[in-house]
C-alpha cells in the first residue's frame, strides 16, 4: 500500500500555536517498564497498521533494548490513560517526537490540539538547549495528524513516498 511519510519541524519554541485547553487533561512522565508503554502503544497504532499494534513480547524486548534512551509520558484525561508522547533525544540538541496518540475512543473528541501541545512544550523543556523539535507522520495515520501538527505550527520540511507492507 502506498505511502506518504510527511516530516515537520519546529525551531523555536515561540512557533507553537497552542491548541484549546482541555480541563483535566495532562502530560505526566510514565516509567518505561509501565505497562502502559505497551498497551498504549498497541492501542493507538492498530487502527493504522503500526508495528506496534503487532510485536510480540520478544519483539517489544528487542524495541526496549535499541531504544534505551527513548523517554515516555502519559496523556491523561481525568486521571484515566488516553494516549502518550514518547521522546527520542539526538546529537544537535534535537528531540524527536517518536510516539503521539491518543487511543481510538478518545480520538475526535477536540483533545488533540491540547494533548500536542503538551507533549510539545515538554519536548522543548526535555534539555536545556532543544534547538528544533521534529516528527513524522504517515498518509495512512489519522487524517487530522498532519492538519493538527500544522495547525501547532510544525512546518514540513521532506516528504517521502513509499510502500507498506
Amino acid at each position: 500500500m502506498q505511502e506518504i511519510v510527511t516530516y515537520v519541524e519546529m525551531t523555536a519554541p515561540y512557533q507553537l500555536n497552542p491548541g484549546k485547553v482541555v480541563p483535566g487533561l495532562a502530560l505526566e512522565p510514565l516509567a518505561r517498564d509501565s505497562p502502559l508503554v505497551i498497551g498504549l502503544q498497541a492501542r493507538i497504532g492498530a487502527p493504522y497498521d503500526w508495528a506496534s499494534a503487532r510485536r510480540s513480547g520478544q519483539e517489544w524486548a528487542a524495541w526496549f533494548a535499541q531504544h534505551p534512551a527513548r523517554v515516555f509520558w502519559l496523556v491523561s484525561l481525568n486521571g484515566e490513560p488516553i494516549g502518550m508522547a514518547a521522546y527520542d533525544v539526538h546529537p544537535g540538541e534535537e528531540v524527536e517526537i517518536e510516539t503521539f496518540g491518543l487511543v481510538p475512543e478518545y480520538t475526535g473528541k477536540g483533545l488533540g490540539g491540547h494533548a500536542l501541545t503538551l507533549a510539545i512544550q515538554r519536548a522543548w523543556r526535555l534539555t536545556p538547549s532543544v534547538r528544533r523539535v521534529w516528527l513524522h507522520t504517515s498518509s495512512l495515520d489519522h487524517p487530522h495528524a498532519l492538519p493538527n501538527y500544522h495547525r501547532r505550527g510544525f512546518h514540513t520540511y521532506k516528504t517521502e513516498i513509499g510502500e507498506r507492507g
